[in-house]
């Protein structure tokens, strides 16, 4: 029979971050619930920290893996606690490399509190925390960075396309991945950084093993995570390829999916 887990683990938007920003009361009591059963609770997602406020009021519970993997995020005391950065050396590199393999590229970088930008990169979210830009990232470049964003603006390219070939010509170098199909965007970190690589070092240092573990995830930055947890759930209403790495597939997030399966991982035994 199959036990309730120890530990909980949910990518944020498209997941339970509905897509005007959100969280519904049924997915709040689910989590609760969960919490107070004493099931460890990780928000894990690409976001940086300065955009986890609306997180930290929702939930007065929970610990954090941000940046796809690349820090851990105390989010009562909005502090980070580790972090696994790009050194300068392969920011350059990825810049380099990409820009020869997709022309129309252009990038951005950023920590957990600073974020610059190609003047051609079109933000979406960042609108005018860095209202210049440079010419060139590499005149950004000042040291070590939790994330690379590299972006098509005129959509020349979906994300899966240009994740193909980031893959291809970054091997070795970095980790890169992507977090919505519809915004021609990639997401890059440092070699070995993942959420699934990430929410298995904190498992582990709380001897939990992946088994005992429940994972959400709507797109490809969050299949490592679902790949690496003993049961895991695709949103139905997110990437297609989601179901090729998670043990089964939750109700859309639109219709409160991942509070639905919590539900039911609550009524079995401990």
């Amino acid at each position: 029979m199959s036990k309730r887990p120890l530990l909980i683990a949910t990518d944020l938007d498209g997941t339970i971050v509905k897509h005007d920003g959100s969280i519904s009361k049924r997915t709040v009591e689910a989590f609760t619930a969960a919490h107070e059963l004493g099931i460890h609770i990780f928000f894990v997602t690409g976001r940086p920290p300065r955009w986890m406020h609306e997180i930290r009021e929702t939930f007065n519970f929970g610990d954090c893996i941000c940046g796809n993997g690349a820090m851990l995020y105390d989010l009562k005391n909005d502090k980070v606690t580790e972090e696994w950065m790009l050194t300068s050396e392969q920011q350059i590199q990825v810049a380099q490399k990409l820009r020869a393999a997709i022309p129309p590229i252009s990038f951005a970088i950023e920590s957990h509190d600073y974020f610059h930008r190609e003047k051609i990169y079109v933000p979406r979210w960042d609108i005018g925390l860095d209202n210049i830009g440079v010419d060139a990232i590499e005149d950004a470049v000042r040291g070590p960075a939790f994330k690379m964003l590299a972006r098509c603006s005129d959509a020349e390219f979906t994300s899966d396309q240009m994740l193909e070939i980031a893959q291809r010509e970054l091997d070795g170098l970095v980790t890169v991945t992507h977090s919505n199909a519809r915004e021609s965007l990639l997401e890059i970190s440092t070699l070995g950084v993942s959420k699934g690589m990430t929410l298995a070092k904190v498992a582990g240092r709380l001897s939990i093993d992946a088994k005992d573990c429940v994972s959400f995830g709507d797109n490809p930055n969050d299949f490592s995570m679902l790949q690496w947890c003993g049961r895991s759930y695709a949103m139905a209403d997110g990437h297609p390829d989601g179901v090729n790495y998670a043990t089964s597939l939750a109700p859309p997030h639109s219709e409160d999916g991942v509070a639905i399966i919590i539900e039911e991982l609550l009524q079995l035994p401990a």
